[in-house]
């Protein structure tokens, strides 16, 4: 049991500090995802002023450094320098990963609450759609799409946005199932209250923690994918630098010759899917209201 002190410390916190204080305490492993994540989302948003070269300034007289202290992750074959290129990689990834993550959450939260509150004939057609849509392979219907509208950034925000919002909807539609059979949502009912006011009073505020954690595990995945389509020479198209554009172009050509063209683009993809990934699932815990009584 926790002390009068204790309880009295808590109920003086705000809601974020004391959300601050368990992630901390409870995940730490998530907290050093978050702080990961959000440095690397510090230097897309800021890599005009971070990077020390442009991203496409050309220096034949350094062509295949190794890292040093004038080029701390070395330079390519062009002479290019590979720190630089990472900055404006991470602000491509963000933008990306944002905008990406962001419409197929709102795909999801738009469809499940839809299908999961209104039941029916209409939850039952909009499924079997959905079935039918998951059945095909991700990156196969990816390469497709923008095969046939071409590559670009706003393709491949379009294309993830719809292949992740309408498979990550069941998520959202299972958290809403489950809390439309609950009290407050029938004295609503009873009461009179029209369907659009029940959505968004009662409905959405009690799906929101599966919506935010979805939306966490969406960024690292889209930021995946579009380093997939990169290197398969589908994604964003030079002479922008994207980390899956550097491992496939002079990383892959070169890695004999220089491996650091792509270890460093390859490890940052590595640590932004990962701290992702270990945030999203430390926020599932925290705001799981069936874990808390664990604590």
């Amino acid at each position: 049991m926790a002390s009068a002190s204790e309880t009295g410390a808590i109920r003086r916190r705000g809601p974020l500090a004391t959300f601050l204080v368990r992630l901390f305490k409870e995940k730490p492993l998530g907290a050093a995802g978050a702080i990961i994540f959000l440095l690397f989302l510090f230097c897309g948003i800021f890599a005009d002023f971070l990077a020390p070269y442009g991203m496409n300034q050309i220096s034949p007289l350094n062509r295949l450094k190794p890292p040093s202290w004038q080029h701390p992750f070395g330079t390519d074959n062009l002479g290019r320098d590979m720190l630089s290129r990472c900055l404006y990689g991470a602000q491509l990834s963000v933008i990306i990963g944002f905008c990406a993550a962001g419409l197929a959450t709102i795909i999801s939260v738009v469809l499940g609450i839809l299908t999961g509150y209104l039941g029916g004939r209409f939850d039952m057609i909009s499924q079997r759609f959905v079935d039918a849509w998951m059945s095909f392979p991700d990156l196969i219907i990816l390469i497709v799409v923008v095969s046939v509208l071409g590559p670009g950034m706003p393709q491949i925000i379009g294309t993830l946005g719809l292949l992740l919002g309408i498979a990550g909807s069941r998520i959202i539609r299972s958290a809403v199932i489950t809390v439309r059979e609950n009290m407050y949502v029938h004295a609503a009912q009873s009461v009179g209250a029209r369907t659009p006011r029940i959505l968004w009073r009662h409905i959405l505020p009690n799906v929101m923690p599966p919506i935010i954690v979805l939306f966490t595990t969406r960024v690292g995945t889209v930021i995946l994918a579009e380093s997939g389509l990169s290197f398969l020479g589908l994604g964003v198209p030079p002479p922008a630098p994207t980390w899956g554009g550097m491992l496939s172009g002079s990383g892959r050509t070169f890695m004999f010759q220089g491996p650091w063209l792509a270890l460093a683009p390859g490890l940052c993809l590595t640590l932004v899917v990962y701290s992702t990934n270990m945030f999203g699932d430390a926020l599932r815990d925290l705001l799981d209201p069936r874990m808390r009584g664990s604590r």
